[in-house]
């Protein structure tokens, strides 16, 4: 029995589509997970085979497990995980094993947001970046950044703008580096430069060495108290110059990273003609990313990286292309939610490919302080890229989410 192991999952998303692929593809599929709440509801995971609940920093509690499985006579033919930060622990684990196709060195080098910056220090393609350890290093920083506000403040361990701010002066620093390391306690602060320039993700494949852009998407950035993004919208022709530029700045971050064979999702602006790398993550984006690139190109990028860490080529040619845009919903109010109204006539609304909604009858949300806040989103088409965009944004729109504290208030995306 040929299987795929998973180190964790999201309920949605990516991580979930490319269990449900290996489960369509005749492959027993094995869950390892931290989470307690996937084991007591087992039965919404009828794409997972096999679930266990482990200490997933283990790296010896991970291997038992895995062997364990072998006696039982299923054969471990990959082990994968399209969750931050596992994604690191699976190589390490896969090699262990023999069955490893993606580049180790190279996701431990992007894994660690310091290392990713040192490794890129003397390029062009880094901001301005600095790190901080403790209260001294912090108060000794002050005179060298009091002129370069606004600046960004982060956790290196942080992860879907969770626990990122803006800061616009010392005050401001002072305060947010209080909260940095109060959240994580010994853990080094990083500093960097804010950029204004409209920011990029871009989704791209390594594979043996070879560098294929898969997806260039614009992002729309909402700041209020965390930088949220709330629309995705998808560049079929960005321009050569653009996309020259682009693919040199890639190839250059790729090959510091050391990544030879693997996935990975860079968030860029542009300062001038110069890129500039925000960020780098070991996988694919999770969220309705996968199938916002099987909307425009018809490709299944989640189960074209299963083929990989099965060490079968991919097949990344574009079937198509199509004008894609992803709208996201938030709520303005904190409260219990009653109901959500809309989900049918968003998908019914012109041009719709899909709809999610995540929080369910009873669930506490709240306004958006990380990128987990985002309780919906629209995924459209369009002849252009404006009617993509009005049509996801028009059926977002519909979508309502009803909460306790105010029974006759309608909270919906806010669309700028």
């Amino acid at each position: 029995m040929k299987s795929i192991i998973f180190i964790e999952t999201t309920k949605s998303g990516s991580s979930r589509e490319a269990i449900k692929t290996a489960d369509r593809l005749g492959f027993y599929t094995v869950l390892f997970t931290e989470r307690p709440n996937f084991v007591a509801k087992r039965e919404e995971f009828p794409d997972v085979h096999f679930m266990k609940l482990c200490d997933l920093s283990d790296m010896n509690v991970l291997r038992k497990e895995v062997k364990a499985l072998i006696l039982k006579g299923i054969e471990v033919s990959a082990i994968v995980s399209y969750v931050d930060p596992h994604s690191y622990t699976a190589c390490t684990l896969a090699d262990q094993f023999n069955l490893n196709h993606f580049s180790t060195e190279g996701m431990k080098n992007i894994q660690n947001k310091i290392q990713s910056r040192e490794l890129l220090k003397n390029s062009l393609i880094t901001p301005e970046y600095w790190t901080v350890a403790t209260k001294e290093e912090s108060e000794a920083l002050e005179p060298k950044i009091k002129n370069k506000f606004p600046l960004v403040m982060k956790s290196p361990q942080s992860t879907g703008s969770k626990d990122v701010y803006k800061v616009g002066n010392l005050l401001e620093y002072r305060k947010r580096y209080h909260t940095l390391i109060t959240l994580y306690e010994n853990q080094p602060i990083l500093i960097e430069e804010y950029l204004p320039e409209p920011q990029y993700l871009v989704e791209v494949v390594v594979h043996k060495g070879k560098v294929h852009i898969m997806a260039v998407i614009k992002q729309d950035i909402q700041y209020t108290r965390r930088f949220i993004v709330m629309g995705y919208k998808l560049l079929l022709n960005p321009g050569v110059k653009f996309s020259n530029g682009l693919m040199k700045a890639i190839k250059e971050i790729v090959a510091k990273h050391g990544l030879e064979t693997g996935p990975c999702h860079l968030e860029l602006r542009r300062k001038g003609n110069q890129w500039k790398l925000i960020e780098i993550n070991a996988r694919i984006s999770g969220a309705g990313m996968n199938n916002m690139i099987k909307a425009a190109y018809g490709i299944n990028l989640v189960e074209e990286m299963l083929k990989m860490a099965l060490g079968e080529d991919p097949d990344l040619k574009p079937k198509f292309q199509k004008n894609v845009y992803m709208q996201y919903v938030t709520v303005e109010k904190k409260g219990t939610l009653e109901k959500v109204t809309g989900k049918s006539k968003a998908l019914a609304s012109q041009g719709v490919v899909e709809v999610y909604v995540k929080p369910r009858k009873g669930s506490v949300i709240t306004p958006p302080l990380s990128m987990g806040h985002r309780y919906a989103y629209v995924t459209a088409v369009g002849n252009t890229a404006i009617e993509a965009e009005e049509n996801a944004k028009k059926a977002a729109a519909e979508i309502q989410f009803w909460i306790k504290e105010s029974p006759k208030e309608k909270i919906t995306t806010v669309i700028q």
